[in-house]
């Protein structure tokens, strides 16, 4: 198979990135700093992430937001354009989540049609297209995410207009003449911008934020960022039967819109309670948890680890993992790793507050 290259692949290499696979892309997971360093320089500082192999999908026109309010199960309707929205699109049968996704609502001048980008993760491009419709523009642009508590005094020294972009809110901007779209969003769960550039002028600014000091870093330390936030990653802690009211995301399910698909299903697991719950488990030493490890308590098993790593933060293991719902916080656990069984408790996500 033929891996999708990002236009900033090169400078990567440049860099010394480990490269590999991931949703089709080649993309870099960690660069001679290693991932624990750039991991903590986007927590105490700044870093930034190529973010390119997520999918965009452009929809617009007179129709746009009637269609995506009947496909996906948020409301675009308690935000307005120029700003971005967490959403879920939903299997109908099932109700488990098929994508989790970030919708950015361009600026719209008055009179205008709505434009949207809508944002799947990278190996799902196809079936987002195939329930909402738009042109897929992900080999236009690049997106590079810059995150940390220092953005906003980094940034300003290289694209100063970007600065200014709040959380959530989505900005048309331009730097050095190049056209770009500035969103408040990201995936560590602290501050944060993600920046749309044409795929031509991606490599110009990412040596302008790297020359600035901005650390540059992989898809590991994205991964361990993400799970000290408790944010869930497609594929772990949703997917196939999978369903938001599972992952404790039951706030993105806009219940009281007239349809959305999947919106049956959904409402009868309300109506009926679901089976499992999301949870968060610290375990005692450094040694974590992994995916596919089974959570015992009282030495009967209950659940399933979705997700485990170090955290760099707080020096120890934590993970995600599907328990009974009338699981308590700080219930003793034992997380079988391999034959070796790692003592834990249960806790309620983020792990790590930004």
């Amino acid at each position: 198979m033929t891996l999708r290259q990002s236009p900033l692949a090169e400078r990567h290499r440049a860099l010394g990135a480990n490269m590999s696979e991931f949703g089709g892309w080649e993309m870099p997971i960690a660069y001679k700093t290693g991932t624990i360093a750039e991991h903590m320089a986007c927590r105490d500082s700044v870093a930034m992430f190529d973010v390119s192999h997520l999918g965009t999908v452009r929809v617009e026109g007179t129709d746009a937001l009637a269609d995506l309010q009947r496909a996906l199960t948020n409301d675009l309707a308690k935000i307005a354009p120029g700003r971005a929205q967490y959403t879920h699109l939903l299997d109908p049968d099932d109700a488990s989540v098929l994508d989790d996704i970030i919708v950015w609502w361009h600026p719209r001048p008055d009179g205008a049609p709505d434009v949207f980008d809508v944002m799947p993760n990278a190996s799902n491009t196809d079936r987002v297209t195939d329930a909402i419709g738009g042109v897929v523009t992900t080999d236009s642009r690049a997106v590079i995410a810059v995150q940390g508590p220092l953005v906003g005094e980094r940034i300003e020294a290289v694209f100063p207009e970007a600065a200014a972009v709040k959380r959530f809110r989505v900005e048309h901007l331009q730097w050095r003449g190049i056209d770009c779209t500035v969103a408040g969003t990201g995936y560590t769960g602290g501050r944060g911008l993600e920046i749309a550039v044409p795929a031509a002028d991606a490599p110009l600014l990412w040596n302008a934020l790297l020359d600035s000091g901005i650390t540059p870093a992989g898809l590991g330390a994205r991964d361990t960022l993400r799970l000290e936030a408790g944010l869930p990653l497609h594929g772990h802690e949703l997917g196939p039967g999978i369903t938001s009211l599972q992952a404790g995301l039951a706030w993105v399910v806009a219940w009281d819109k007239p349809e959305f698909q999947g919106k049956l299903a959904a409402q009868a697991e309300r109506e009926q309670g679901h089976r499992r719950h999301l949870f968060g488990i610290e375990t005692d030493g450094r040694r974590p948890a992994r995916s596919g490890c089974a959570v015992s308590i009282d030495e009967r098993v209950v659940g399933e680890v979705t997700s485990g790593n170090f955290s760099p933060v707080l020096g120890h293991g934590i993970a995600l993992a599907f328990l009974p719902p009338d699981t308590t916080e700080g219930q003793r656990v034992a997380v079988d790793v391999r034959g070796t069984m790692l003592a834990g408790h249960v806790v309620r996500p983020p792990f790590v507050s930004t």
